[in-house]
């Protein structure tokens, strides 16, 4: 639940901080709204079809296939998380600048109005795809689907309302806090997901185990309990690891991390260098 909570949270403020920015820049503008609007629900019908296309892909597969397919869409989603925390490590503050100079370039007359429903429907669209990928990646490493609908209805109310909040000026907290909060938590589900698709292709051979049961912390925390399965989804805990999961977690981690602070690094020192803040 906890999981999904994160990710939908995530996606969903993202999301909602473009649309805040678009608003606020072109505040006063007669029609504004409704391009807006437009630009939302055409960026949920397009994350729609993504969640009907994976559904039918899936439908298509079954034994070994099947696991091929789970460890795909965990590599996969592995993948977008290592791109999505090292991209925004990198150019999360240039974004923010870019979709406001396209709002006032709205307000004042140099683009068309149809220039906030196009960046507003790719974010709506692009959030919603990686939130397909990731929740589809969540309930293949054992999520009940109860959790899921729960933890996300809970993420997707928690995004808007953040939101709103910065829309309307009321939140004090930097913007940067809580990315760089949730940057950490989806790291580490990045890591638990890669050792859940490492454990797929141990299955099926196409990966040797490397010994299995490294360790067993089942008389510490039994993964089948409450909190096991919470640690599982949300970290990848697991009570009897092999030793193709520890070495694909660690490699994981360390990967994501190296290049988060090599991009996000080089960004920090050419912004001082140029004399913008960091």
């Amino acid at each position: 639940m906890l999981a999904t909570a994160v990710i939908m949270f995530r996606e969903v403020l993202e999301a909602a901080l473009i649309i805040a920015i678009v608003l606020g820049a072109s505040r006063g503008i007669v029609g504004r709204g409704r391009w807006v609007a437009a630009g939302i629900g055409l960026g949920l019908l397009g994350a729609s079809i993504v969640a009907v296309m994976a559904n039918i892909a899936s439908s298509e597969f079954s034994g070994r296939g099947q696991a091929i397919l789970n460890a795909v869409i965990l590599l996969g989603a592995v993948t977008m998380l290592t791109w999505h925390n090292v991209w925004m490590s990198a150019h999360g503050r240039e974004l923010s600048a870019e979709v406001k100079a396209v709002g006032l370039d709205v307000k004042s007359g140099q683009r068309p109005l149809a220039a906030l429903l196009i960046i507003t429907m790719v974010a709506v669209m692009r959030e919603g795809s990686e939130a397909v990928l990731f929740l589809w990646a969540i309930a293949t490493s054992g999520e009940q689907d109860l959790n899921m609908v729960m933890g996300g209805l809970g993420g997707v109310l928690a995004g808007i309302m953040v939101g709103l909040l910065l829309y309307v000026g009321l939140l004090r907290i930097p913007v940067r806090h809580f990315f760089s909060i949730t940057s950490w938590l989806i790291l580490l589900l990045a890591c638990g997901l890669a050792a859940q698709a490492a454990g797929f292709l141990n299955q099926i051979g196409v990966l040797p185990s490397l010994g299995n049961g490294v360790w067993n912390t089942t008389n510490i925390l039994d993964q089948s309990s409450l909190l096991g399965q919470l640690l599982h989804i949300l970290v990848g805990y697991i009570a009897r690891p092999s030793g193709i999961q520890i070495v694909f977690y660690i490699g994981t981690f360390l990967t994501i991390l190296t290049l988060m602070r090599a991009y996000g690094g080089n960004r920090v020192r050419q912004a001082k260098a140029a004399g913008n803040p960091a």
